[in-house]
């Protein structure tokens, strides 16, 4: 029996009915792997709780996504209700990145908020196709309850992604039709202001009908946080590391197999104060050695399988899931490991439409 059960499910409608589906899904391991093991979350709640509900300020940022997103807010409106939370909980675990954390939380809390993911970027040689690859990085206890969704919605292309309980979509590694593929890290800037949250920004590119699209949403003045966004597309075997923090958005095309761990890296953002991770920075060292010498000819799980850094986490902080999302002109091919023993635990081609 594998050790870190992926379940696979699909959902298609509106948008208030495919988040049903996804909360009806994740309500056990929300209430459970959420409020009840993880010591993170459960700490956090209370804090968001405490400092946060019912404040103006929360109330700026679901102003700001009905504005923006409000497809995206209803498909949070339809993950609290299939999960039995009110709409505020939920909404308040979807912010945790844009309302910051007081003085004296608990070791727990700040290594997790610390944590994040690797991903790797490999252009297109000769015939073969563009590569990106991923580590999706997070607590032990979502171990066994994360799920496969896809969705065919009632508008955009259907979209497939990895997610945890009671989260949108997005904010892990996923593709869509159009034959966009987007993979996540989380990065620490301090630069937050009011605006759209991470979340939602992350859950609009995976309806982007193409790479274009899903830049010009990167570079919204109205983001009150951001991630680094992996975006590959199909049909041109592009290939873009984007940081997006909230106080700007620099795009690089990648020529050259390229790592991203959990911190910013490019010129334009030395000047902005960020909280570097030891695990960030020496995954971000292990992976640029490994691709300079040569580890990608074995493959990306060569590098993000790497357990002597570790590159591949196994210890209060886990690696959920590792993806490989090949990408030729007419499609994606992609599979998904649930560990470095238990590979293909999904795999799949997307016909690009």
């Amino acid at each position: 029996m594998s050790g870190n059960p992926i379940r696979r499910l699909r959902a298609k409608g509106d948008a208030f009915s495919v988040g049903f589906v996804i909360g009806q899904a994740t309500a056990s391991s929300f209430r459970e792997r959420v409020f009840r093991e993880n010591v993170f979350v459960s700490e956090l709640n209370q804090i968001l709780n405490t400092r946060w509900r019912g404040s103006d300020y929360l109330k700026s940022l679901e102003s700001a996504s009905r504005a923006a997103y409000p497809r995206y807010v209803r498909e949070i409106e339809g993950i609290a209700a299939g999960a039995g939370q009110d709409f505020e909980t939920v909404f308040l675990l979807h912010c945790m990145a844009e309302l910051m954390l007081p003085e004296g939380v608990s070791q727990a809390v700040e290594n997790s908020a610390a944590a994040g993911c690797t991903s790797l970027l490999i252009p297109a040689e000769g015939d073969g196709p563009a590569v990106i690859a991923h580590n999706e990085d997070g607590e032990r206890e979502f171990l066994g309850a994360c799920l496969w969704v896809e969705v065919e919605p009632d508008e955009g292309p259907a979209w497939s992604s990895f997610m945890t309980p009671g989260m949108l979509p997005g904010q892990t590694f996923g593709l869509n039709e159009a034959g966009l593929v987007q993979t996540i890290n989380n990065i620490r800037p301090n630069d937050l202001k009011p605006g759209v949250p991470r979340e939602i920004i992350s859950r609009a590119i995976l309806s982007a009908k193409g790479l274009d699209e899903a830049i010009e949403i990167l570079k919204r003045k109205d983001r009150a946080s951001g991630y680094h966004h992996n975006l590959g597309e199909a049909k041109t075997g592009r290939l873009v590391s984007v940081e997006a923090p909230a106080s700007g958005c620099v795009v690089r095309e990648v020529a050259s197999p390229r790592a991203h761990a959990n911190h910013l890296l490019f010129g334009e953002f030395d000047g902005l104060e960020q909280t570097i991770s030891v695990s960030s920075r020496n995954r971000q060292e292990a992976a640029d050695r490994m691709i300079a010498e040569g580890a990608l000819a074995e493959g990306a799980e060569a590098v993000l399988f790497d357990e002597t850094t570790p590159i591949y986490a196994n210890g209060s902080d886990q690696t959920l899931a590792t993806s490989v999302f090949a990408l030729f002109p007419d499609r994606v091919e992609w599979r998904v490991h649930a560990a470095p023993d238990e590979r293909d635990t999904f795999s799949g081609t997307i016909r690009v439409v």
